[in-house]
């Protein structure tokens, strides 16, 4: 049997034998408990387990959300990438509070983060640009992400436009491109486990380092 065969057989939803998670020490970090689940959650051939949902506001409270993929984390927070054009952008300057969400179905998982954000230096941004595959450089070049298209002959136009461009060589790392760090203040794990009986444990950021307790399912 594989991995992913005993992991679904252990947590069925609604049927699952999860075993309650162990008490928390008072000094431990999120980012350890965090890491951990990551790394289970890479093991288990869960597709993009690090796919998670950003949630932004606008400026009059309206929240928008949207997946994308985590590249980064440390104890600082948790990077991703994009056009510092695009909405989500856009509502992170106009109102710089943010939650995101992973969801680990097979392990019946969540992880719930709520923080501000940052943007990474320009050196980081570029970094990680150009270890990117050509096309999705260009591709960065060419999308006004979010903004009305026109057509689907526009982006083509815009396409070949920037490959025109840049034909061969270094793509430069666009100014309007780059990366948001999380830096978090509350963090939830929740474990699923038989009869709804949750597992909730928190993080709150405090001035010495982390609170943690435990919520009711």
């Amino acid at each position: 049997m594989t991995l992913l065969e005993k992991l679904r057989c252990l947590f069925t939803f609604g049927q699952g034998v999860a075993l309650p998670l162990a008490e928390v020490p008072p000094n431990a970090t999120p980012h350890a408990l965090f890491k951990q689940w990551f790394e289970e959650a890479s093991q288990s051939g869960i597709l993009l387990p690090e796919a998670m949902s950003v949630s932004t506001c606008d400026s009059s409270g309206q929240p928008s959300s949207r997946m994308v993929l985590l590249k980064d984390f440390d104890e600082e927070g948790f990077i991703f990438y994009t056009n510092y054009g695009s909405r989500k952008s856009q509502e992170l300057v106009e109102n710089g509070k943010v939650a995101l969400l992973f969801h680990w179905n097979v392990l019946q998982r969540q992880v719930r983060i709520e923080g501000t954000v940052e943007k990474v230096s320009p050196q980081q941004s570029a970094d990680y640009f150009h270890s990117r595959d050509r096309g999705s450089q260009i591709g960065a070049w060419a999308s006004k992400q979010s903004q009305q298209l026109k057509s689907n002959d526009e982006l083509k136009e815009r396409m070949a436009h920037f490959q025109e461009k840049f034909p061969t060589g270094e793509v430069p790392h666009p100014d309007f491109w780059g990366g948001w760090r999380i830096k978090p203040h509350h963090i939830e794990f929740w474990q699923g486990r038989a009869s709804r009986l949750h597992d909730r444990i928190c993080f709150d950021k405090i001035e010495s380092g982390w609170n943690n307790y435990k919520l009711h399912p």
